[in-house]
């Protein structure tokens, strides 16, 4: 190891406003030239801030990559290990010659002691908070910024000791920072330390913009009506103008000389406002909002915001059945389509712009309108929100807490209470945000999982207090003192071992995969609101390899299982495969199965939920995607490829879904439609045999009203003599199609012909036809270019013609492979 000599850091400057008279507030970023050692050992290596330490050590050859093979087990020392972090700066005499001067953390994970020029700052204790800290009186021309990062173990110790219980699950829950660190049934244990966030420096005279907050008055279709709710960093001893800019007009207000508060609110109307929609019902209108201070002509500070006008409210209210649960948006019950997001890296620093535009883009594609950010994982980056609000993806945002019981002292409720406030007013301007909770799945483990075991009255009273303090208390007074949106406690309400769960609020179906159901469950047991159930797959095949330090596709190896963070993870897939599908003996055409049997399973659950519409008004799987390289309920795998579970989940989620439902001998033919305009088209229904022979076939004009799940149809098949193993039930209904297959994919009589290809170029893409005289059932394409294709994971009829387009940057589209049920069923 080397010592590294500390070089001066280069600072950013950014001016809000080139204009003469502007005395707009200096905003330096600190985030050159960092070091990082080892306590005690004073051996320095080249840091990157924003980041951590894993990354850092990677970065510096000094641990292998943890995502491969099993090195996740070689690098738990890294946690355990005391960090220190350093870096030099320039004060020109321009920022030490403002009246005030701050150094400003967005992000410290997460035991952290700050150093200006060997002063103590300030010491942390929450990754979630943002430290704004005075440091007029102590920096300096030259300066030398050193924090020191503990390990979470030492303070957890300490707070475990202070108790005479045990809380569930673990340390975890004394620290505030991503819960998913300390490994979860889908990721690896990486409890990351680091400057995870921005650091820079402010200084400015007089005041300046602390926040704003867009404050919903009344939104008509006539006149929209809000506040701008300024604060400032410090009331105004000199009188300022306040201004407010949005859709070509100005609104302003002048303070008084000598003001004593630093909150200030100014009206602004719109007239004849565009309304911001969810993608699929309308367009995500943003309009711009300028804010300005001015002190005598002269710009002193200025910010801007996107503002979507939207009316939002979650209604929850007793029915016959039990308690509704939905989104009314706009005036309008709203179903909810779309999955649970984790961290996209174990390694925050590890995700860029291009990585949040790509997976927010395959939301869209998937016809999704909703994520629900888990609370295991991080308050998401400004970025994922921005993204968010313009391309209409609505957000249930959770607190990061989930899946435990957490302390209620003083100094811990306080710590929370201040994490919540930094994040509300970080945030609470985004319209694509409609609903906080509490936490996930913390009141179904307390009554549920046997966390009450063992433990005395009045412990289990303490607890549950405690609980109640934090989740029925502070947040949702918090939510309330600085928000318009709704608060809901726990996710679920009730959980699957309370009958109530099918009737009332939110549910996790868990049935399936947990406890082994088949998937018909799905069909028969649907909630109010599915906000989560899910099933297991392997990733692709490229990700296998990469797992697999050989570089090999090979399943049984010691990586792959270390990738497996279920406990009866393989047992599960292999056990609902050998129920519905063939079970292939290769690797290759395992994984591919495993996709299928996800697919297959999640889809009967999708659309059970949208049949019952509107007793049932959202459905959110797990999972929408991965924190590293592992085999989990993920529909896009940590590469960014689509398992066959997110294309059909497209087509599931498509705004206008024709849906088959089984009972006894009868298949009855539903018509969902999202969209706010009626149907008035021909219903074609066909029975066809896998060579392509029309059986039967039948065709009825048909309405179908806006924002309905109606039954368009009924197919007795007592009346039909069918090979019910070799023909399926084909219905078209305007340029929608589906089709229903009368039998287990394991039982389908499918022929091996096969499959033709007709390619022809265009820039950037290939354009593919396919064609089959046959049935060929779950065709899976890919090729080693690389490259995007449209669909995937698809049917073809016989005699249809398939298209696909496949985008590339490559000149050539190579050889073009496929797998299907076909092959699988013929071997």
């Amino acid at each position: 190891m080397r010592n590294l000599v500390l070089f001066t850091t280069t600072i950013l400057v950014f001016f809000t406003s080139c204009q003469p008279t502007s005395q707009i507030p200096l905003i330096y970023e600190i985030n050159k030239n960092w070091s990082f050692s080892a306590e005690n050992q004073n051996n320095w290596y080249p840091a990157k801030v924003p980041g951590n330490i894993y990354s850092d050590l990677i970065d510096n050859k000094l641990i292998e990559d943890p995502f491969i093979g099993e090195n996740e087990k070689k690098v738990q020392w890294v946690s355990d290990s005391t960090w220190l972090y350093t870096t030099s700066f320039k004060a020109s005499p321009e920022i030490l010659n403002k009246e005030n001067i701050t150094l400003n953390f967005e992000g410290l994970d997460t035991y952290a002691s700050v150093l200006l020029n060997d002063h103590p700052l300030i010491s942390t204790n929450n990754a979630f908070r943002t430290y704004n800290i005075p440091i007029k009186n102590w920096i300096k021309e030259k300066n030398t910024l050193k924090i020191r990062f503990d390990p979470t173990k030492i303070h957890e110790q300490k707070a475990k000791q202070q108790l005479d219980y045990t809380l569930p699950e673990g340390n975890r829950v004394f620290t505030r920072k991503a819960q998913f660190q300390y490994g979860w049934d889908w990721g690896p244990v990486l409890n990351t330390s680091g400057i995870w966030k921005k650091v820079y420096l402010k200084a400015w005279d007089h005041t300046s913009i602390e926040n704003v907050y867009l404050k919903k008055e009344r939104y008509s279709e006539d006149q929209a009506r809000f506040i701008a709710v300024v604060t400032l960093t410090s009331p105004p001893t000199k009188t300022i103008k306040i201004q407010v800019e949005t859709d070509q007009k100005v609104f302003h207000l002048e303070t008084s000389k000598g003001e004593s508060k630093h909150q200030f609110e100014i009206p602004v109307v719109i007239e004849h406002p565009t309304f911001w929609w969810p993608h699929n019902m309308g367009n995500p209108h943003l309009y711009d909002v300028k804010i300005s201070l001015f002190n005598n002509n002269k710009l002193i500070d200025k910010t801007s915001l996107k503002h979507g006008i939207r009316n939002i409210s979650l209604i929850t209210d007793k029915d016959s059945i039990g308690q509704s649960f939905y989104f009314n948006v706009n005036g309008v019950a709203v179903y909810m389509k779309g999955a649970n997001y984790i961290p996209q890296h174990s390694l925050q620093n590890k995700v860029f712009k291009k990585d949040y535009e790509e997976l927010l883009e395959d939301v869209v594609n998937a016809n999704m309108n909703m994520l629900r950010v888990w609370g295991g994982g991080i308050y998401e980056h400004d970025i994922f929100y921005d993204l968010c609000d313009e391309k209409g993806i609505l957000v249930w945002q959770d607190f990061m807490f989930a899946c435990a019981m957490y302390p209620g002292d003083k100094a811990y409720l306080n710590n929370v209470q201040k994490e919540a406030e930094d994040q509300l007013k970080r945030l609470r301007n985004h319209p694509s945000i409609v609903l906080w909770c509490g936490n996930n799945e913390s009141s179904e483990g307390w009554h549920r999982w046997g966390w009450q075991e063992g433990k005395t009255v009045s412990q289990k009273e303490e607890i549950w207090k405690n609980y109640l303090r934090l989740f029925d208390s502070i947040l949702p007074q918090t939510v309330k003192k600085h928000t318009q949106i709704p608060y809901w406690e726990s996710s679920p309400k009730y959980g699957r071992g309370n009958p109530k769960y099918q009737f009332e609020g939110d549910a996790h179906d868990w049935w399936v995969w947990h406890d082994g159901y088949p998937f018909e469950h799905f069909e028969e047991h649907v909630p109010r609101f599915m906000s989560e159930f899910g099933f297991q797959s392997y990733p692709s095949p490229n990700m296998i390899a990469h797992i697999n330090p050989s570089g090999e596709i090979k399943l049984n190896t010691k990586s792959i299982q270390s990738h497996q963070k279920h406990h009866r993870g393989f047992q599960l897939i292999d056990e609902y495969m050998k129920r519905d599908f063939p079970v292939p003996s290769s690797d290759e055409e395992y994984i591919y199965v495993s996709q299928l049997v996800q697919a297959h399973g999640m889809r009967k659950g999708i659309e059970a939920h949208r049949r019952a519409k509107p007793y049932n008004m959202g459905t959110l799987y797990w999972q929408l995607n991965d924190c590293w390289p592992g085999i989990s309920w993920s529909s896009i795998d940590h590469f960014g490829n689509w398992k066959a579970l997110h294309y059909h989940a497209k087509r599931a989620f498509e705004d206008v879904l024709i849906s088959f439902k089984k009972e006894g001998n009868t298949i009855k033919v539903y018509i969902v439609n999202d969209k706010l305009t009626p149907f008035d088209k021909t219903l074609t229904l066909k029975i066809i045999d896998f060579e392509g022979t029309v059986l039967w076939s039948q065709n009825k004009k048909i309405n179908v009203p806006e924002n309905s799940s109606v039954v368009v149809n009924t197919v007795m098949l007592s009346d039909l003599d069918l090979g019910l193993n070799s023909t399926f039930l084909d219905v078209q209904f305007g340029e929608h199609s589906a089709h229903y297959y009368f039998d287990r994919p394991k039982n389908l009589v499918l022929s091996s012909g096969n499959i033709n290809f007709n390619i022809t170029k265009q820039e950037n893409q290939f354009t593919i036809k396919l064609t089959s005289e046959v049935l060929q059932k779950d065709v899976y394409l890919f090729t080693d270019v690389e490259g995007t294709f449209s669909d995937n994971f698809f049917d073809i009829k016989p005699n249809e013609t398939i298209t696909v387009i496949f985008s590339t940057v490559a000149d050539e589209i190579g050889q073009i492979q496929y797998k299907s049920l076909n092959k699988i069923s013929s071997n």
